[in-house]
């Protein structure tokens, strides 16, 4: 039985071995309760190799972010029926406050440059300013806008490097998520 829809004989997915392996685990780490073993972040930043005939990518990475939004809402249930939703308010600012200072930088000098390819700065920078806002209370912004950005393509002084910028709305999201 296939979880995932295939792409065509001629496009290419994710290796549908990976993928199965990946959900079959991760339903275990949740059913089991010992959420130290997976994360958001490492939801979000798993990777599959890709092969022809593979899973389709985008219902995959739906089912991804389905699966990174409840383990984000059992981590927050546990740590409020603990601690209070005052602390949990209070981790989720102070997380915030470590975002802030990145934001400052000009743009162009946001994040590490790309060594040959890399993530358009201009459209980072663009991101980068909307959530500067949203911090500011200026601007709504939802986990969604964050998680789903797409950043164009550069090369060499352009760019910047996708897995600073990877790590860093990873972060982003946690926050924004966790006042929703």
């Amino acid at each position: 039985m296939t979880m995932f829809p295939r792409t065509s004989f001629f496009r290419r997915g994710y290796r549908p071995s990976q993928v199965d392996g990946y959900f079959e685990t991760a339903k275990d780490i949740y059913e089991s309760e010992d959420l130290d073993e997976m994360d958001s972040e490492g939801v979000r930043t798993v990777a599959f190799d890709i092969v022809r005939r593979g899973y389709e990518p985008g219902a995959v990475d739906a089912a991804l972010d389905r699966l990174e939004t409840a383990f984000l809402q059992r981590r927050r249930a546990e740590f409020v029926a603990q601690n209070g939703r005052q602390a949990w308010m209070d981790q989720v600012a102070e997380l915030a406050t470590t975002l802030y200072p990145r934001l400052l930088r000009p743009a162009g000098e946001r994040f590490a440059p790309a060594r040959r390819h890399g993530y358009a700065k201009a459209d980072v920078d663009a991101l980068m300013d909307r959530i500067a806002a949203y911090f500011d209370s200026e601007e709504p912004l939802t986990s969604a806008e964050v998680r789903t950005a797409v950043f164009s393509s550069a090369r060499g002084s352009k760019a910047y490097d996708e897995s600073s910028v990877d790590r860093y709305l990873a972060r982003v999201v946690e926050v924004v998520f966790s006042v929703e």
